[in-house]
């Protein structure tokens, strides 16, 4: 069965916001077969901003999950938006 990895780009609501503390407030609302594939990353914006780049593992077979996934970012209080980077199929 393969699998597929979203890249998403997490904006968050300013440029104070702990990073590790979001990145343990994603963990907590991913889906029960979602998972994160790979290393956070972030990435500079402007002003002092910088943005979370998320790698998450979903199961290809799997119908909705991938809005399941994006909503549930979207609610943490932290999250002001989120952007689809990537998707890709993987083994």
């Amino acid at each position: 069965m393969a699998n597929i990895v979203v890249s998403l780009k997490i904006f968050p609501i300013d440029i104070e916001v702990d990073f590790n503390k979001l990145q343990h407030q994603i963990e907590k609302v991913l889906p029960q077969k979602a998972q994160i594939y790979a290393d956070y990353q972030t990435e500079p914006i402007a002003f002092g901003l910088n943005v979370l780049i998320a790698h998450i593992q979903i199961p290809e077979n799997e119908t909705g999950i991938l809005d399941n996934v994006e909503q549930n970012i979207e609610k943490i209080p932290e999250v002001s938006r989120i952007q689809t980077l990537l998707v890709r199929r993987t083994r």
